[in-house]
């Protein structure tokens, strides 16, 4: 009998059984009778080995209730590890990460980030109608001056930085109020207004190296645009109409480009081409503006967005078609020849469809048209080009 004693109580300590009231407070089923009676036989030190059944459902009972937590899964079932996964794949993935991010020391970031050089489709809707009138300045069947090609496009990423700067150190008691903005290099405390402002002289200095490699006219036109430039981020608390300033300001290489190839300005075939370039951003600066509209009415910032409300799609319609229509009268006033006009039909395709698909009140859509641009102005260049080419 002490034998027996000692085996059970050597079980108990092994498989630590707890008392009785642990089981009758604990949730789930209550044990057969059968284990109560062999765990009250256990607990008084009595023979284990009495009822094989009831000691196999005492068992299963204290495993599955007691020794193991109730929110534990089988080590052999997947539905916890599928659960986890399914839950991994519904969260959004970040953003990739710009080649600023990835290739440029932490140092010089934030201000590759105020240049928006991460952020390249302002160059190209900067560079697009200097592009547009370098070409329609050359001499029929001869290509574009190469020289001048490549001095505009460096002087596009100059002043386009050198404007986004202006803006950003205008704009920065506005841009940490805005989602959109609130992660620029003022707005988020990365740079201070007075590195901004030395950084807009660097800029501003290699952008008069440019200048000052074009002809004399063209020095002139080059640095009253400049007036455009440090102007245009305060026309948003005036005027519900910043985008049509914008065009005015974003399309100066219209001028400027003929200006450096011709030393004058054609007005027959340079206004219809600036006019064509106004009323394009016109288009895509409004779909642009749409994602902030919230939050420009929060604080207090005007946008043709807002103006134009529900029937913006009617407005940009118009200007799109006068944008095509001016196109149109430049290239016929320049007498380029027929490569031309089926080009500029596509371009006017693009931009129908930008303007009947985008979905205003979704800002990942808005941006995506907003982007598309680049392939609007492409058209519209190689349609010139080709047209000098076979005129």
């Amino acid at each position: 009998m002490a034998l027996l004693r000692a085996a059970a109580a050597a079980l108990r300590r092994r498989t630590r059984v707890p008392p009785l009231s642990a089981i009758s407070s604990s949730p789930g089923p209550v044990p057969s009778p059968a284990a109560r009676r062999h765990h009250i036989t256990l607990s008084r030190g009595g023979p284990c080995l009495r009822s094989p059944s009831a000691s196999a459902a005492a068992s299963s009972y204290y495993i599955d209730r007691i020794l193991l937590p109730r929110s534990f899964s089988h080590p052999l079932s997947t539905s916890s590890r599928d659960r986890d996964k399914d839950k991994e794949e519904s969260l959004p993935s970040p953003p990739p990460a710009s080649w600023v991010e990835r290739w440029l020391p932490e140092a010089a970031r934030p201000y590759a980030m105020l240049a928006r050089l991460d952020k390249p489709i302002g160059t190209w809707l900067l560079a697009w109608p200097c592009m547009w009138s370098i070409t329609i300045a050359a001499m029929p069947g001869e290509l574009p001056d190469l020289k001048m090609l490549a001095l505009f496009g460096c002087g596009a990423v100059l002043l386009r930085g050198a404007g986004c700067t202006v803006n950003d150190l205008l704009d920065r008691d506005i841009d940490n109020k805005v989602e959109r903005t609130k992660s620029r290099p003022f707005a988020s405390g990365a740079l201070t207004p007075t590195q901004g402002v030395c950084f807009l002289g660097g800029q501003l200095l290699l952008g008069l190296g440019i200048l000052l490699q074009l002809n004399n006219f063209s020095r002139v036109l080059g640095a009253s645009s400049l007036l455009l430039v440090f102007s245009y981020p305060l026309m948003k608390r005036f005027t519900f109409w910043p985008q049509a300033y914008l065009g005015l300001t974003f399309n100066w290489g219209a001028l400027l480009g003929w200006a450096a190839i011709r030393g004058s300005l054609d007005p027959a075939v340079i206004l219809p081409l600036y006019t064509a370039g106004i009323c394009w951003t016109l288009v895509y600066d409004t779909i642009y503006a749409h994602q902030d509209k919230e939050d420009d009415l929060k604080v207090g910032v005007k946008s043709t967005a807002l103006r134009f409300g529900d029937s913006t799609k009617q407005w940009i319609s118009a200007f799109g078609a006068a944008s095509i229509g001016s196109l149109v009268l430049s290239g016929y006033n320049a007498e380029l020849a027929w490569p031309y006009y089926p080009l500029l039909t596509a371009a006017a395709a693009h931009l129908a469809w930008q303007i009947s698909t985008v979905d205003l009140s979704d800002r990942a859509d808005c941006n995506r048209k907003f982007v598309s641009n680049k392939w609007f102005g492409a058209l519209v260049s190689s349609g010139i080009l080709l047209g000098r080419l076979a005129s």
